[in-house]
């Protein structure tokens, strides 16, 4: 990668403390004790700002899934309904076959391209291009085909390509996280300036129901993914993986060779869950992940009392909630690249997606690499040195 393959990243967006965390040992993340006292107070502070901003998120995935579950209430066959949609789901889960689960894409996307807007290619001092094609994803549960098809806005694949001219290169595709879709955000945060620099192409996916891809009168980018019932967030990660695989096919389709996936806590748990369903990436880095969202939404007020209440009216148990939401849970299934190839990263004061969530994966991907920061889920202390961890890490599989 050549000499700037060592230089400093460039400054995070957010100025943090420069308080080193540390790739986890044999036993996991470390106990408090074995922490310092500044990283104990680092960790305790951005514990309790992340309380707070738990609660705005969780406001508005509550404000989401307000109309399925007042509609249900008020007609008690959309709640049965939805009652018969969870075990579509729950059966699918039983299985543990992830081709079952996320079968590929049957042709290749014909795929728009056209510059990106002067920003772009300012935060990238490169060139860089638009992507669109329509999705081919059709939803796997018959009942919701109908629903799927109606969606205009959400089935149009949005990406940003960060191409250099003598390419094709080794390409990092980054997805973003619940509500952050925003492609300058997403760039200045993971600095992808400094990695385009050291030689990667870059892509930005955008999920499903976010950015360009919101209905119209959504009233914020993400709606979509909680305004369809449990059963609407289980095809909207169905469609983030389908789609993702024919960003791949794309990759491939213009020379690309060697695809790195990266994303963060919602996109974290997409890259994980598409690294269960496709072996093409040659390396894959969720970073501050949940993996079970159904023990994240206990916590999460006040969409937890929604979660509760729908349950309750429609009769189903947590049991059963918990077999539903496995069917997009990474750990459901095998990941399919290879163990030397997996980075965790977590934050021990995140509260969003406690380490709890990433430790969990970390299990289920027979311990792999895990890197901790002492922060929370947006202050991500220390940001350069698992930027550096990063590149450690991709170096030798992308170059």
């Amino acid at each position: 990668m050549g000499s700037s393959a060592e230089a400093e990243p460039v400054d995070p967006p957010i100025p943090v403390p420069d308080v080193p965390g540390a790739d986890a040992g044999e036993r996991g993340l470390p106990d408090r004790s074995e922490l310092t006292l500044t990283q104990r107070l680092i960790v305790d502070a951005s514990a309790v700002a992340d309380l707070g901003l738990r609660t705005g998120v969780a406001s508005l995935v509550g404000g989401a899934m307000l109309p399925p579950v007042v509609a249900g209430v008020l007609r008690g066959s959309n709640l049965r309904q939805e009652r018969e949609h969870l075990r579509f789901y729950a059966d699918l889960a039983a299985e543990h076959d992830a081709a079952k689960s996320f079968p590929a894409p049957i042709a290749e996307p014909r795929v728009s391209v056209k510059p990106a807007n002067a920003v772009a290619r300012w935060v990238a001092h490169g060139n860089v291009e638009h992507v669109q094609f329509q999705s081919s994803y059709e939803a796997l549960n018959p009942d919701m085909r109908n629903l799927w098809r109606g969606l205009n806005r959400n089935n149009v694949v949005h990406a940003q390509h960060w191409r250099h001219d003598d390419g094709p290169h080794p390409t990092l595709c980054v997805i973003h996280g619940f509500l952050g879709s925003p492609y300058l955000f997403n760039g200045l945060f993971f600095s992808l300036p400094w990695f385009y620099r050291t030689g990667f192409d870059v892509l930005l996916y955008t999920l499903p129901f976010h950015g360009r891809r919101a209905e119209r009168y959504s009233p914020f980018s993400g709606y979509g993914f909680f305004s369809n019932g449990m059963a609407g967030m289980a095809e909207a990660m169905a469609q983030a993986v389908h789609d993702f695989r024919s960003i791949l096919d794309y990759l491939e389709s213009t020379g690309v060779e060697k695809i790195a996936l990266t994303g963060m806590s919602l996109g974290g748990y997409t890259s994980a869950l598409i690294a269960s369903a496709d072996d093409r990436l040659q390396a894959v880095i969720p970073n501050v992940p949940v993996v079970n969202p159904e023990s994240a939404f206990d916590d999460w007020w006040p969409a937890n009392k929604l979660v509760e209440f729908g349950r309750y009216a429609s009769g189903i148990t947590r049991e059963e909630a918990f077999a539903s939401s496995a069917f997009h849970s990474p750990l459901t299934y095998a990941p399919k690249v290879p163990k030397d190839r997996r980075l965790i990263i977590t934050g021990l004061g995140d509260r969003l997606a406690p380490p709890e969530q990433a430790e969990a994966l970390w299990e289920h991907w027979d311990r792999c690499q895990l890197h901790w920061f002492p922060g929370n889920h947006i202050l991500h202390v220390s940001q350069p040195e698992y930027l550096r961890r990063m590149t450690k890490f991709l170096a030798p599989l992308m170059f």
